[in-house]
């Protein structure tokens, strides 16, 4: 029975919950992202350097058993059995990467920004005669010897 307390305890840790948010959180973030890039961000970047669609770019390294090719999309070429390097699919990945870390760094950016911690306050003053640091309680300077207010 103290093993199933133990086990309780330990998922209740803020640590646990919080993980467990975070990634489902990660995961929605992840597939807006992804279709950011592949639905907006890439047809017309596609369009622009002569209608390639980047999802179907890659190149045959060996026919499929099913059928030769050439194959003109990359679920024709996967259907047929095609070993293939998917070098649109490899694009689009570190397009949603670049995406995605710079959306993390403004994250961060902006909660590190929240607990700026407040400015340290000072516990010497300057003496306006030789200009060192003492203490704020300081009657006189030790330095010079003369009177402060």
């Amino acid at each position: 029975m103290k093993f199933l307390e133990q086990f309780k305890a330990f998922l209740m840790r803020g640590n646990v919950i919080d993980l467990a948010v975070g990634m489902v959180v990660g995961t929605a973030f992840t597939n807006m992202v992804k279709s950011l890039v592949d639905d907006v961000i890439m047809p017309p970047i596609g369009l622009l350097i002569g209608g390639v669609d980047f999802s179907n770019l890659f190149f045959t390294l060996r026919d499929g058993a099913k059928a030769p090719g050439p194959y003109e999309t990359l679920g024709a070429a996967q259907a047929a059995g095609a070993v293939t390097i998917n070098i649109g699919l490899f694009i689009n990945t570190v397009i949603s990467l670049i995406i995605v870390g710079f959306a993390i760094f403004m994250v961060v950016k902006g909660i590190n920004r929240l607990h700026k911690s407040p400015p340290q306050q000072s516990h010497t003053k300057q003496c306006p005669e030789c200009c060192t640091e003492i203490p704020l309680e300081a009657k006189r300077c030790p330095n010079c010897t003369s009177e402060l207010n």
